[in-house]
């Protein structure tokens, strides 16, 4: 005889609560081959061009589950969203695998990878991202746990933690390859720790950021807008180095700025629906 569903205990909906396990296992296979790296190479002090040679795989793998990390985190809303299955429990559980997947990874990634010529200053500036991350999240749940109000904005308060995990991984990535036969970061890494700690108060910050919730089924686009996403993904494939950085940090200043564009601009940008008459939002 099947047990009586306990009424307080919470729902598990099976779709996006996999594509957030899948977010956590991208998370965790992207630690696991740093830490690979780091084996790779030992404690010994050898040159950096030597030290990339041997480590550059595991973190090209690395940075690779960490975009992999990000599109599982989109699919799982969405997934949520689309089916009317948002809960609480989902929202803890994607929590937990962000801090995983867009805090400790790319935070070890970037420690090791570019930052370990500044030695504890380098951890020192991957914690802070990693608490500023960990900050992050515990806002928005806080937030997200709060009675929502007719009309409320769905906007981001802050930047993203999977948003400030993909600038990170993609500039990784392209400084990995345009280092591919001069290995010396001379003042890259310099950039990159600054980056990092723009990156951290951008989470905690209060600047909004969209969301694009909205985009769905009953989202209206135009033929000049299909194409030119298609050409866009062409593009990305084709310059695969390049474009992920360019696309972070459109996102990134698009916060930035968003404060003094109009709202008719904004609108077309953020692709928000029109709902048609007698339906309305979950």
């Amino acid at each position: 005889m099947p047990r009586e569903r306990d009424p307080d205990e919470p729902k598990i909906y099976f779709l996006p609560n996999l594509m957030t396990a899948c977010n956590l296992a991208c998370g965790f296979f992207a630690v696991l081959m740093i830490f690979r790296g780091l084996l790779e190479v030992g404690n010994t002090k050898i040159p950096p061009k030597e030290y990339y040679e041997h480590v550059k795989p595991y973190y090209e793998y690395a940075i690779l589950l960490i975009f992999g990390s990000c599109l599982f985190d989109l699919l799982d809303g969405r997934l949520a969203r689309l089916g009317g299955q948002e809960s609480p429990f989902g929202q803890e559980f994607d929590s937990l695998a962000d801090i995983i997947s867009f805090g400790m990874a790319p935070a070890m990634l970037l420690s090791k990878a570019v930052l370990f010529p500044l030695g504890n200053i380098g951890w020192a500036i991957a914690l802070v991202y990693l608490v500023c991350g960990a900050l992050r999240l515990a806002r928005f749940n806080c937030l997200a746990s709060m009675p929502k109000k007719p009309g409320a904005s769905t906007d981001f308060r802050g930047l993203p933690i999977p948003m400030a995990a993909g600038f990170i991984a993609s500039l990784t990535f392209l400084l990995i390859d345009l280092h591919k036969n001069d290995h010396e970061l001379r003042y890259w890494k310099y950039v990159l720790a600054g980056a990092m700690l723009g990156l951290s108060l951008l989470m905690i910050s209060d600047i909004r950021y969209p969301s694009f919730k909205r985009v769905g089924w009953r989202t209206r686009g135009t033929l000049p807008a299909i194409v030119i996403t298609v050409l866009l993904m062409f593009v990305t494939v084709q310059f695969r180095y390049i474009m992920p950085v360019v696309l972070f940090s459109l996102y990134l200043i698009y916060g930035m700025v968003r404060p003094w564009i109009s709202q008719r601009m904004r609108r077309e940008i953020e692709v928000e629906t029109e709902e048609e008459p007698g339906t309305g939002e979950e």
